[in-house]
């Protein structure tokens, strides 16, 4: 077994594709219409498995949920095995920065949102030799 898609509340789905696959480079992997304004929008990293189901919140409660899904904490987790560019995509992109890089025992780490409000860890591999600002 394995998680296949995890849904990711958006306001709107060309906004998320516009951040998830124009500014960070993810593949659209489905992008159905399902009639009644409704699509089926899968995205995934490059080289990923588990996919992003840009779910476009239609009602009220649904749209307070957006970025707060998982109660202000991390809910998802990018890895890169090249940090600094994966870093220097996400803040070109639009992402929030919420602290600066850091260096932890698992490797290099720092929180972000994305323009909606979801909170990620983006994690690299621990390189000492690399100083980061």
């Amino acid at each position: 077994m394995h998680i296949a898609v995890v849904a990711l509340l958006v306001p709107d789905y060309d906004a998320g594709l516009a951040f998830y696959a124009d500014g960070l480079g993810f593949e659209v992997t489905s992008d159905e219409d399902q009639g009644n304004g409704k699509r089926w929008v899968t995205v995934r990293p490059p080289g990923g498995t588990t996919e992003l189901l840009l779910a476009r919140a239609v009602n009220d409660q649904q749209r307070a949920a957006i970025g707060n899904q998982t109660g202000g904490r991390v809910g998802f987790f990018l890895r890169t095995d090249d940090f600094t560019t994966t870093l220097a995509t996400l803040q070109t992109a639009g992402a929030t920065l919420h602290e600066a890089p850091r260096n932890e025992p698992y490797g290099q780490v720092v929180v972000w949102s994305d323009p909606f409000g979801n909170k990620w860890d983006l994690l690299g591999s621990l390189n000492y030799s690399t100083h980061m600002a």
